[in-house]
């Protein structure tokens, strides 16, 4: 026992002391093509730090991916969402390298996957290949790239992970070069009174400022008059040589008199503190207008990896009297650094836009379990389920509730149950919970369905209902037409939608076989690819039941001729 464990951490200072140094030279490119970025490691995204970076494919799908080095795949995954088709290969180094949004596999992955789908009878799989099972050779084709999953273009997805902290680190590390010769670009930038008797520029309230280009190249904002602790934030982004896409910065630095008060890059972060994304932006902003403000102060719950400097929380106290320099730093993974500098005076004027109050007859307490009784509805929030206390606004009703609004993140899932005794037991079958957006169009929720209730376990505050979806799923051949010959076609294609609740369950069969029908839902297609099972007859039967997520269903079936 005590020989494993040494064992282990040997290997992990290994692994260590491997992610300090970064080899320059061990991994080749995963494509043939310069590498253009579509996405930058790190980048804001919804609820997560993005965890590798995404390669453009020159708008098309199918070009040829490459291991990046020696090593054998070690996980293989198919789903409808999230990365897609993706690989995972480790290296002898003690790195993982991942590709995603696949379009398909090589064929010898190609043909070991589909002996897992029709074992399992199912599109989506994830399997564990033996180590050593699936052997690449450094440059032998993986796969060809696609725009599975969420993606929403086709690109490559591809990161490089530590493989035993599988902690990802930022790809451009490892002596990849992408043409960058642009600075980044500030879009806002804005000023924040954190305490009771702080203010602003005569506000309480967040308040944006203006800048102006100087003739070095940096910014001037407009002059900060301030007295108490404030705090400073950013909307900005960075652009790519040969590419227009606004992507994410490497680093930020915030300095106050000479003194580094807030420093931290995207080198590397855990899958375990990504959503605590959420902290460093200002989620009631981006509730509101869907735009990012990265705050350089430090918020309560947020102690993420990516800072390397902190001072006093990168808060500034302002004395009155006092003149302070502030200058940041927006610096992209060439170094390329844009720099606005803020002056800020120590002057307290007349206040002209005090803090209104938000309060409600419900204070919640984050670090405590909170319940709340919403006539038709109960809604339970665990301890720390937010990373803030906040007055919280509710609205009761019997079939319709509001549970606060979608300016406050919450970490993690929370449980919505309503009281369905009222109803006959033949509605409750096709009826679910659904979340209204701000048109009042609902989205189904997974549903729970326990004796007079339903339940649902979400993140998202916001308007939930209880719907009823009596409408079968729609079934229609998209390239073919029954009774006809097939025997120059190469696939099969389908198209099923539903008009509310959502597809919950496909399958296909050939001649009263099983066959493995891939599901793209941004296309609402099925497509059944001839090559993946060889035919003995020249009439084929093809039945395609297709089911919504409250069990409504629907039976194609067509007849065609091939040899």
């Amino acid at each position: 026992m005590r020989a494993t464990i040494i064992g282990l951490l040997f290997l992990y200072l290994t692994a260590t002391t491997a992610q300090e140094k970064y080899p320059q030279d061990y991994f080749r490119s995963p494509l043939d093509i310069p590498i253009v970025l579509a996405g930058t490691f790190g980048e804001l995204r919804s609820n997560h730090f993005h965890s590798g970076i995404d390669i453009k494919t020159q708008q098309r799908e199918g070009l040829k991916a490459y291991a990046i080095a020696d090593g054998t795949v070690t996980r293989i995954k198919v789903s409808l969402w999230g990365y897609g088709k993706v690989i995972y290969v480790a290296h002898p180094n003690g790195y993982t390298s991942v590709y995603g949004h696949l379009q398909k596999f090589s064929p010898k992955i190609e043909a070991y996957i589909n002996k897992k789908q029709y074992a399992k009878k199912s599109y989506e799989i994830e399997v564990f290949p033996d180590f050593g099972e699936l052997k690449l050779e450094k440059g032998e084709l993986l796969a060809y790239t696609g725009n599975t999953g969420g993606s929403s273009g086709p690109h490559l997805h591809f990161e490089i992970r530590s493989s035993v902290s599988e902690k990802p680190t930022n790809p451009l590390l490892y002596g990849y070069d992408v043409r960058d010769a642009t600075d980044p670009v500030l879009s806002n930038l804005f000023v924040y009174p954190l305490g009771e008797e702080s203010e602003a520029n005569q506000s309480k309230l967040r308040t944006e400022l203006k800048f102006s280009r100087q003739a070095d190249g940096s910014y001037l904002a407009e002059k900060v008059n301030a007295t108490g602790t404030i705090g400073f934030g950013i909307n900005s982004f960075d652009r790519q040589d040969m590419a227009a896409n606004q992507n994410g910065l490497y680093s930020v630095e915030q300095i106050v008199n000479g003194k580094t008060y807030t420093k931290y890059n995207l080198e590397s972060f855990s899958f375990s503190e990504t959503r605590y994304i959420n902290t460093l932006i200002d989620y009631s902003y981006f509730g509101k207008y869907r735009r990012r403000i990265q705050r350089l102060f430090k918020t309560p719950r947020n102690n993420m990896s990516i800072y390397k400097k902190v001072y006093n929380d990168g808060k500034i106290d302002v004395s009155e009297g006092l003149s302070y320099n502030v200058e940041i730093l927006m610096k992209d993974f060439k170094d390329n650094v844009t720099k606005v500098v803020i002056p800020v005076e120590g002057k307290k004027e007349v206040l002209k836009i005090k803090k209104e109050g938000e309060k409600t007859e419900n204070y919640l307490v984050a670090r405590k379990p909170n319940t709340y009784n919403l006539d038709g509805a109960q809604v339970y929030f665990p301890a720390n389920t937010f990373y803030e206390n906040f007055y919280i606004d509710l609205k009761k009703g019997k079939d319709t509730v509001m549970i606060h609004n979608s300016t406050v993140p919450a970490h993690q899932n929370f449980t919505i149950t309503f009281d369905t005794k009222k109803y006959a037991s033949d509605d409750l079958k096709q009826m679910f919970i659904a979340r209204l957006d701000y048109k009042l169009r609902p989205s189904f929720r997974s549903t729970y369905k326990r004796g007079n209730s339903f339940s649902t376990r979400t993140r998202d505050l916001g308007t939930y209902t209880l719907a009823k979806d009596t409408i079968a799923p729609k079934v229609v051949a998209k390239n073919f037409k029954d009774k006809k010959w097939l025997s120059n076609y190469n696939y099969l294609s389908l198209r099923i939608t539903d008009d509310l609740s959502g597809i919950d369950t496909y399958s296909a069969t050939l001649n009263g076989k099983w066959i493995l029908m891939e599901y793209e839902p941004k296309k609402n297609t099925i497509t059944y690819n001839f090559d993946n099972l060889i035919l003995d007859q020249k009439e084929c039967n093809l039945e395609v039941i297709v089911t919504d997520n409250v069990g409504n269903s629907t039976t194609f079936k067509s007849t065609f001729f091939r040899k």
